[in-house]
């Protein structure tokens, strides 16, 4: 597979089209109103969509690329560090959780680095899976933010959300998940750093 084959195909893709929206994703973000809210929860379901679907496209169509191995994770931070920086100003998350969140992602991709080039392989924890699971549910409904109301049945009744609420629960959930996973990976890039080196 040459350089261009294996750039351009349509999981790889999907990697660019996530990064393109980030830009329109954030700019969405400085308006405070329901619409703009409403749009990019919208973009960020999209993204974590195409997210799950780009791998498994990869792998059944035998198109894993090293440029999609680099790219995807890359894309997901981008957006989810995104969302969570523009969500300090209004008040929808506190500022120095989003703080701990970043500083963690930011030293978890270096030990990876260092571990890739001794030759260490650290796999996914599953606690590192559910993290991103409960991201993924927090941070639309931090986005959402509003209360929004449903009408249903034959009588209309009203069905009220406040989709803050639901949000910043999961994304309390999310945050205890990824600073324990992240000690986890701490611990363990250490266990397998000393053996290698002894």
């Amino acid at each position: 597979m040459n350089l261009r084959e294996g750039t351009f195909n349509l999981p790889n893709l999907l990697t660019f089209a996530r990064i393109a929206v980030v830009p329109i994703f954030v700019v969405l973000l400085f308006y405070e109103s329901k619409a703009a809210s409403v749009w990019s929860a919208a973009l960020f379901g999209a993204a974590a969509v195409t997210d799950a679907f780009d791998g498994w496209l990869a792998r059944k169509w035998d198109v894993v690329s090293v440029l999609g191995k680099f790219l995807d994770p890359i894309a997901d931070k981008l957006i989810v560090m995104a969302a969570l920086i523009m969500l300090i100003p209004g008040g929808r998350v506190p500022a120095w959780m989003v703080f701990l969140i970043l500083a963690r992602e930011m030293v978890i991709t270096g030990l990876r680095s260092i571990a890739s080039s001794e030759g260490i392989v650290i796999d996914a924890s599953d606690l590192g899976k559910y993290k991103t699971i409960f991201q993924m549910v927090a941070i639309p409904g931090l986005l959402l933010h509003y209360d929004y109301y449903w009408f249903f049945g034959l009588e209309w009744e009203i069905f009220h959300v406040n989709m803050h609420n639901m949000g910043i629960f999961y994304f309390y959930i999310a945050f205890v998940l990824t600073i324990w996973s992240g000690i986890e990976y701490l611990v363990k890039f250490t266990r397998l750093f000393k053996e290698k080196k002894a």
